[in-house]
């Protein structure tokens, strides 16, 4: 059973039809103790990251998401909820996150005749190494995107896959042993999302408990 997190800050409604439409068992909680059993925990996010840690602290989820990364039950961060795993983010000042991977959310680059930021629409990533979630080989697929900070990992062999934006290679997606992060959505980007979504669900069964690809 996935647990994808409800603490009124992520896209619920899409990632519940992507979980139904590839068929993987899930609830919608922000119980403690539900967390805690799941096989697998999906933590969405949308809007600002003080505002998104503060609705996990007023839910009592901080210390069970940590908890949860510890013991090595598998964990996707969807957009913001990726942020939300590192340790701190500059955005309207310092804020505090998970902490589960080291390092820090900053505001995209901004560059004239660049990239547009907030960087939205469909890009093509940049795969730094094999992952067990996505495809390799030609045609690279493509995921749709929508922010304007990315998190910067203090260890950059944690950068599963970049994208170049104004002369920065962001990392959009990161993995630490059972933990992974998407800066981009998969439950918006149509096939190739639901694949990465299905793998995640594929994947659950005899992991708990087990860092995996770290």
């Amino acid at each position: 059973m996935i647990a994808v997190v409800d603490y009124d800050r992520g896209n619920l409604f899409s990632i519940a039809r992507s979980l139904a439409h590839v068929g993987a068992p899930f609830t919608v909680t922000q119980d403690g103790a539900e967390i805690r059993a799941a096989d697998g925990i999906i933590l969405p996010g949308v809007g600002a990251f003080a505002d998104a840690m503060a609705a996990l602290r007023s839910r009592d989820l901080v210390e069970t998401l940590r908890d949860v990364a510890a013991i090595g039950t598998p964990m996707l961060g969807i957009c913001l909820g990726m942020q939300l795993l590192f340790s701190r983010s500059q955005e309207f000042g310092e804020t505090k996150g998970l902490d589960i991977i080291r390092g820090e959310v900053r505001k995209l680059p901004t560059q004239r005749g660049g990239m547009r930021i907030p960087n939205v629409g469909w890009r093509k990533l940049d795969q730094a190494r094999p992952d067990p979630l996505l495809e390799t080989g030609e045609p690279a697929p493509m995921f749709y995107f929508v922010h304007s900070f990315v998190a910067f990992p203090e260890d950059r062999d944690r950068s599963v896959a970049t994208l170049r934006i104004n002369g920065l290679d962001a990392a959009v997606m990161v993995r630490q042993g059972a933990v992974v992060g998407c800066q981009f959505h998969p439950e918006k980007s149509g096939p190739a999302g639901l694949a990465l979504l299905q793998r995640f669900a594929a994947l659950l069964g005899g992991q708990k408990g087990a860092v995996r690809a770290a």
